[in-house]
């Protein structure tokens, strides 16, 4: 990937060995390219502005405002990951939606493990197929990159819950938008589905067969959550 490509990121501790390490690491990751290496994070927030990075690589404790405070004012930023002498600080980390949580010493493989993590991440983020709007309830259009492309809402099997993200499965694709399971069904393209599953919704003309754990689309199996079986014993009646 070329520089012009890469995510940019900045780093943020105010111990100087622990950021020049962080720099030595990151330098090694060509989907990556540093905009800027700070001691504290008045300095980085000053510079954020111009800079707006991807990736934020965050010490926790540091004098007057700390990792979190910082992380905290920057929560628009996509990526965060905090690396630290103080694993206490992880679960208030992971409150303010850090994708990583490194303890120091970092290892080498630690830090390639967190950065194979990162790439993915960054990787669904860009390529995510996004919610744009529906036409007429029948078709509806995805924002895939700089493309947009239609899909017809009755050719979509069933729909998958991941996490920030619904996967749209069709018997030819699958695509990848930016919106909760719970707000895609609140779309009038829906109706047509019902939700079987914490995770799941099926087109109901492509159900082929409803056991009490299973539903069976196109020879594919989705779970039963047990909260949803009332809903299916009306499709049955």
């Amino acid at each position: 990937m070329s520089e012009a490509n890469a995510y940019s990121c900045i780093i943020v501790d105010d111990d100087e060995i622990d950021r020049l390490t962080t720099l030595s690491f990151v330098k090694k990751y060509p989907f990556l390219s540093v905009k800027g290496v700070y001691d504290n994070a008045a300095a980085a927030l000053a510079e954020i502005e111009q800079t707006r990075p991807h990736i934020l690589l965050l010490d926790v404790d540091m004098d007057g405002t700390n990792g979190l405070e910082l992380r905290r004012q920057l929560l628009q930023v996509d990526a965060c990951i905090f690396i630290t002498s103080y694993p206490d600080y992880a679960l208030e980390s992971f409150e303010l939606a850090a994708l990583d949580f490194l303890v120091k010493p970092v290892k080498t493989d630690r830090f390639a493990a967190s950065m194979q993590r990162l790439e993915e991440y960054l990787l669904l983020r860009k390529k995510s197929a996004l919610l744009d709007h529906s036409l007429n309830g029948d078709t509806i259009f995805i924002k895939d990159g700089h493309e947009h492309i239609k899909i017809k809402a009755a050719d979509i099997l069933y729909l998958e819950a991941l996490k920030d993200y619904t996967g749209i499965i069709t018997r030819q694709k699958k695509h990848c938008v930016l919106a909760s399971l719970g707000n895609l069904l609140k779309d009038p393209s829906f109706s047509s589905f019902i939700r079987v599953h914490r995770s799941y919704a099926v087109q109901k003309h492509f159900i082929d067969k409803i056991t009490p754990q299973e539903i069976h689309i196109s020879g594919i199996s989705i779970p039963v959550g047990r909260s949803y079986k009332k809903a299916l014993e009306k499709i049955i009646m």
